[in-house]
């Protein structure tokens, strides 16, 4: 499914990010290329009104994000996994794009400050993922009162969080959002080259050597580096966003056909002419459009406790 919609902000948006991508990031030091994302992100504000909490979740810390005039009893929670290439972002340079979701949806959202690459690589942000979902149930929230999602390598994180909880025989969430999501490290998606030249963002050169920090020598088709290459049997309903003009768009479509060959209740909306998770510039019409499609669906999966 496409929503044919781009407006002029959009197109702004993306001649600026072409106009400043490095054709190679690979020698530039990891502390200039986060310092690069925080900038970039600052101009995403949240909602008037949301409060930001930190929180120790069982070792990792995390951020409480929550909406104006949200039940405080209510326990149901959007956990959030955020984007960065598992080497750079926060909860807080994601504020805008969650805090949106909890206005939208009035459901508070607990945003994980994992371990990043290359000073903690795989499997460090899964091992934070999985004891922030557990430090959940154990506050008293039911599973089926949480919804898991992420962009771009959070969207990946995210898969691989699910995976790892069923090995484990944990209660998986009600549902898993997942924007732009990173599932092939291998990067084997015919669009990684038929992309390449429109893609305002992403150099291929720039995904291998991101991919390179955070598999530090592991396998890049391990089903938890890569859900791709998983038995997707059993996950939760899901829905996939991602826009046609990035390299990732093949990570998405065949994800999802993946779910679905497996079983899964999955839904693809493939947002024309749209860029890398779109949905964290909040200032665009286009943002705030997939951010309510988004919340509709985790308001309609998630139990109100």
């Amino acid at each position: 499914m496409r929503r044919n919609m781009i407006s002029q902000e959009a197109k702004n948006v993306m001649a600026f990010m072409a106009s400043t991508k490095l054709p190679d990031i690979s020698n530039l030091p990891i502390e200039l290329l986060r310092q690069g994302l925080v900038g970039m992100m600052s101009f995403a504000l949240p909602p008037s009104g949301c409060t930001f909490d930190q929180v120790n979740v069982g070792g990792p810390e995390a951020l409480w994000v929550r909406a104006v005039q949200q039940n405080p009893n209510s326990k149901a929670t959007i956990f959030y996994l955020h984007g960065g290439a598992y080497s750079m972002g926060s909860p807080q340079t994601h504020i805008g794009v969650t805090g949106l979701l909890s206005d939208l949806s009035q459901i508070r959202v607990l945003s994980l400050d994992y371990r990043l690459a290359p000073e903690n690589p795989y499997p460090a942000a899964i091992e934070d993922a999985v004891r922030a979902y557990r430090w959940l149930l154990q506050q008293g929230v039911p599973p089926e009162s949480i919804v898991i999602g992420g962009d771009s390598a959070g969207g990946g994180l995210t898969f691989a969080t699910l995976l790892k909880l069923r090995e484990n025989g944990d209660p998986l969430p009600a549902a898993a959002f997942a924007m732009s999501p990173w599932v092939d490290l291998a990067h084997t998606g015919e669009t990684m080259r038929t992309k390449a030249e429109e893609d305002p963002m992403f150099t291929e050169i720039g995904i291998n050597y991101m991919a390179g920090l955070y598999l530090n020598g592991a396998d890049s088709r391990s089903p938890l580096i890569s859900p791709l290459y998983a038995d997707l049997r059993g996950l939760p309903p899901t829905l996939i966003h991602v826009g046609t003009r990035e390299m990732l768009l093949s990570d998405s479509q065949r994800m999802a056909a993946a779910l679905q060959k497996a079983g899964v209740d999955c839904t693809l909306k493939e947002w024309e002419d749209l860029f890398h998770v779109f949905h964290s510039a909040v200032y665009l019409p286009e943002a705030r459009i997939a951010c309510e499609e988004i919340a509709a669906f985790i308001k309609s999966h998630i139990h109100p406790t």
